[in-house]
């Protein structure tokens, strides 16, 4: 995605990704099913900010079923429901509300046990001790799996592991696996299957300040003192370092989502909301240019029990974070259909560390290369360079709104200059290239 600090690379043709991929893993955690999000207004503020998929909890009965329902058919957010601390009763319930999600073409996923160091898990009579034994916490999760993939409804639908069960683990239940591999030492046998997808809760605001690359850093598969991630849940278990996928190049292609993440504009070392709004959008893309399917921020509207998240405040109305987020998807807003193949050949140089960047395409052929900086102050300037015929670039900041900040007729150098946390949205008319 990124050449070194400072090079001046020669175009190489990069191949672009759908745009609709990028979009729909643009996801938020909700609490309509415990009954402190209207479901109706959920709604509103979907169609606004233009999250695809919401997280939500703790509530699986045939009212709030509907409720979600007719969220999705109002805007098309698909859903997936968790428990903390759930047992066998509400295992057969969360599998049988999926099912009913699914055929109404509203189901994401399903999920295991949220947090189990935090709550505890009851299988099949057991109990899991949090710093004892997670045996109950693997089985359910296995059970939970088999049972997915034998449902001719469910069975195409991906599960995710439980959060922060592979770090946690008092015992070696191989939590730290999606499948377990031979060899692997655990005390559940070799070939259990857990989850699809590796599901992490990599809180960006394990800092008292923003820093340099700090989105980028969060999303890595590797070791960061600072971060809770992929390395270790996944790779040497954070409590009792037991080891997972040690291999970098097998925990940088985990299938993986992050099913909470985000910082707070109110409490200990809160954001300002300019600061949230900025910071967000950079986390969406590097988690999706890291490899992360899906992204669930937490959370979609603020609480003054569970906090300050949000995109939208207690009454429902946009914050920064949610007036930015809204133009940055209306800019890449996508009708559908088939993207065709192809990218762009194209460079850029003088970029820092902190300068990102991603190529989409919609399914009409568009182009939008996002180039985004992660440098806590001051600012950065580079040249986007095109190879081939002169373009006309349509340049937008989603800090400032939808339509673009400037237009370059017939180009073949953009120049860009990025301040704190800046993303530009480059529009390229013009064919794609090929390699």
């Amino acid at each position: 995605m990124a050449s070194p600090a400072g090079a001046s690379t020669r175009p190489s043709v990069v191949e672009a990704v759908p745009v609709a991929d990028f979009l729909h893993s643009i996801c938020a955690c909700a609490h309509m099913g415990q009954g402190v999000d209207d479901p109706a207004r959920v709604a509103d503020a979907l169609a606004y900010t233009g999250i695809r998929n919401i997280r939500d909890s703790d509530n699986v009965s045939a009212a709030f079923v509907d409720e979600l329902i007719s969220v999705h058919q109002r805007t098309g957010a698909r859903f997936v429901i968790v428990r903390s601390g759930p047992d066998d009763a509400w295992l057969t319930a969360q599998v049988d509300a999926s099912r009913r999600l699914a055929h109404a073409g509203a189901l994401l996923a399903l999920e295991g046990p949220n947090e189990p160091n935090n709550w505890a898990v009851t299988f099949d009579g057991a109990t899991s001790v949090s710093d004892k034994d997670f045996t109950p916490v693997a089985r359910w999760q296995q059970e939970l799996y088999r049972r997915a993939k034998a449902d001719p409804v469910l069975r195409n639908h991906p599960v995710f592991h439980s959060s922060e069960a592979g770090g946690s683990e008092p015992n070696n239940v191989g939590l730290q696996f999606l499948t377990i591999p031979d060899g692997a030492g655990t005390l559940m046998p070799v070939g259990t299957r857990y989850a699809d997808f590796a599901n992490v809760h990599n809180y960006i605001c394990r800092k008292p300040l923003i820093i340099d690359d700090m989105a980028w850093e969060n999303a890595s598969p590797d070791f960061e003192d600072w971060i809770d991630g992929i390395y270790g849940e996944y790779g040497m278990t954070w409590r009792e370092g037991f080891p997972g996928y040690t291999s970098a190049a097998d925990r940088a292609a985990l299938p993986k989502v992050s099913t909470e993440t985000g910082w707070a504009t109110q409490g200990t070392n809160s954001l300002t909301e300019e600061d949230q709004g900025r910071l967000l959008l950079a986390l969406y893309l590097s988690q999706f240019a890291r490899g992360y399917q899906h992204t669930f921020v937490y959370m979609l509207r603020d609480d003054p029990v569970q906090g300050y998240w949000g995109f939208v405040d207690p009454d429902y109305q946009p914050k920064r974070s949610g007036v930015y987020l809204h133009n940055l998807t209306s800019v890449l807003a996508d009708a559908g259909g088939s993207a065709p193949g192809g990218g762009l050949a194209y460079s850029i140089s003088d970029r820092a560390p902190t300068t990102h960047d991603l190529l989409l395409r919609k399914a009409n052929g568009d182009l939008f290369l996002v180039v985004w900086s992660e440098q806590a102050g001051g600012s950065e300037s580079v040249t986007v360079r095109l190879a081939g015929p002169p373009r006309v670039v349509d340049i937008y900041d989603p800090t400032t709104g939808t339509t673009p900040i400037q237009t370059l007729s017939t180009t073949k150098t953009v120049p860009v200059t990025l301040t704190n946390y800046d993303v530009r949205i480059l529009r390229l008319q013009g064919a794609t290239d090929r390699r």
